[in-house]
């Protein structure tokens, strides 16, 4: 349902809470919390607020020096109310500590993934590798809660490799950001205006860098050839002037089909928690745009693409099917571009994907005999491989991917939202078939399968025990009838802990693990089966762990 004056925030409100709101230290909800996504929070919840970012820019700025970080920090922001005056307090600290800072020379917004390929290019060498050490390295910030609902704030460090933080990095960054909680008054600072006009801050334009690059990922002459009829929904995000300078540079006809921007998020509809959420792939979120494609919007687009506020996840949505499950959509892409439409990929190199995500993927991986590589949940953990070309593609089953460029480099090491909306573009051009179709052909050759994830209440103590399961603590030899295959706590791609379990059989498996930002676990259930065996999957599933974790 569409959101009602009710549900909006009162901007006013929101910012100003954010100035004049000061987090108490001592109170664990108030304190610096920095996920791989960084810290998130809300000015109304008092964790979100301008002491924070003055802290945890103080803490980015000494972290770089010590890390010997020397060239200029990207900074970009999305849609969201707080994004703006967090972005500003930002470049005070960072001015005052000395750093070059790179701001968007048109005083726009910059997606995420637009970061990090500028964090990537900026620290290319000469023959086209990437440096990781030496002079001049660049990292960054990005200003944002990702899909988060219109009261939060968010605020994430990309480090040299242009992707998230590994967990030592923001450990130490949140560590010493509580500990300049209580006292940022007295850190340094610049005044916006006056900082704004230092030497120190550069305008870069980040929509023509970006954009310029990307028909060394996109296959933009087998689009335009084609005439196919793309259409584009930002939700109000950081994508939204992109998409038209694409048409200029490429003489594509992109529309965006609904090009506002409002911090109230009013043209939403509700999603499944009662909340508004910008999530392109939630059938809840994306109802509004879905209705009015099926009331006769069709007649202009072939397909509709959207990105969350940040523009690092990507939603599929196509015409007699409505938005595309993301674990379907990984499926189509794997097989599109490891079967033969990337020939300048490496030799060998790998399908990355989360290992929640649906076996649907493996299936299709050996099919054109493509190694998979199965890594915990977070796009952090794609870092790495995507540097090395161990992998050439990273999905997760939460709407977020990357992928090499068409010679085989790195394009972004963070989650990018426009390239799948692009992509689905590019197979249907070259197939003739929309990804839906392509999806309904797989699932004849490959078995249908049902989805689904469940959340159970948990307490801090449960939570920990997670971590220290073994697949030993599984008495279980049977799951839904078939018989168990495997019982894992380290991800087998990698051997990284994956904090939780997952348990398989030939044609079910569930995987479960706890949440980080709430005293829930996740349960993650897949069943080639029926909607039955699922079920029965999440019913024992839930048994295993609660048996499991009271050992």
């Amino acid at each position: 349902m569409p959101a009602t004056p009710e549900d909006l925030i009162n901007v006013d409100e929101v910012i100003g809470k954010y100035y004049d709101v000061v987090p108490d230290p001592n109170v664990p909800e108030q304190r610096v919390s920095f996920g791989t996504s960084g810290h998130r929070g809300s000015s109304l919840k008092t964790s979100f607020n301008e002491a924070h970012i003055v802290a945890i820019t103080q803490a980015i700025a000494e972290y770089r020096k010590k890390a010997g970080v020397t060239g200029p920090l990207y900074i970009g922001r999305d849609t969201h109310a707080l994004s703006e005056p967090a972005w500003k307090t930002a470049i005070e600290v960072l001015v005052a500590n000395g750093v070059t800072v790179r701001i968007d020379s048109r005083d726009d917004f910059t997606p995420t993934p637009v970061v990090s390929q500028a964090i990537l290019t900026h620290n290319r060498a000469a023959d086209g590798t990437q440096r990781f050490t030496g002079e001049g390295l660049a990292d960054g910030i990005v200003v944002t809660p990702s899909h988060n609902p219109p009261t939060d704030g968010g605020f994430k460090y990309d480090p040299v490799t242009g992707g998230p933080a590994p967990a030592d990095v923001t450990n130490a960054i949140a560590d010493r950001a509580n500990e300049l909680l209580g006292d940022f008054r007295n850190i340094r600072r610049v005044p916006f205006e006056q900082a704004v006009k230092s030497d120190l801050v550069e305008r870069f334009d980040y929509r023509d860098h970006y954009v310029s690059d990307l028909e060394n990922v996109i296959d933009f002459d087998v689009i335009r050839s084609s005439g196919v009829r793309l259409g584009i929904d930002p939700l109000g995000g950081a994508s939204v002037n992109y998409w038209p300078l694409m048409n200029e540079k490429f003489n594509l006809t992109i529309d965006v089909v609904r090009p506002q921007v409002d911090p109230t998020w009013s043209f939403m509809t509700i999603d499944h928690d009662g909340k508004i959420r910008m999530d392109p792939s939630s059938p809840y979120a994306m109802k509004g745009l879905v209705d009015s494609l099926n009331n006769g919007a069709w007649d202009k687009y072939d397909l509709v693409g959207g990105t969350d506020p940040d523009a690092d996840r990507h939603g599929i949505v196509c015409p007699n099917w409505g938005v595309m499950n993301p674990n379907h959509y990984i499926a189509v892409c794997v097989e599109y571009l490891f079967g033969g439409n990337r020939p300048g990929w490496p030799e060998g190199a790998g399908i990355g994907k989360t290992l929640v995500s649906s076996s649907l993927i493996d299936r299709v991986a050996a099919s054109i005999n493509a190694k998979l590589v199965e890594v915990p949940v977070g796009f952090k953990w794609f870092v790495d491989p995507l540097f090395k070309g161990e992998v050439a593609f990273g999905g997760e089953e939460s709407s977020g991917m990357s992928f090499l460029r068409k010679d085989g480099r790195v394009w972004t090491t963070d989650k990018d939202g426009l390239i799948p909306d692009l992509l689905a573009a590019e197979i249907t051009a070259k197939t003739g078939k929309n990804p839906a179709q392509l999806h309904q052909e797989q699932v004849e050759r490959f078995g249908e399968s049902w989805y689904k994830r469940v959340d159970t209440p948990t307490t801090l103590e449960q939570k920990l025990k997670f971590g220290k399961l073994s697949g030993d603590d599984v008495e279980a030899t049977q799951l839904a009838g078939e018989d168990i295959t495997a019982k894992l706590t380290e991800a087998p791609g990698n051997h990284a802990k994956i904090g939780g379990l997952k348990v398989t059989t030939k044609n079910n498996w569930f995987a479960a693990r706890p949440s980080g930002t709430e005293n829930i676990y996740k349960v993650y259930a897949e069943s080639f089966e029926s909607p039955e065996a699922l079920d029965k999957v999440l019913a024992e599933a839930t048994e295993v762990v609660d048996k499991a974790l009271a050992e």
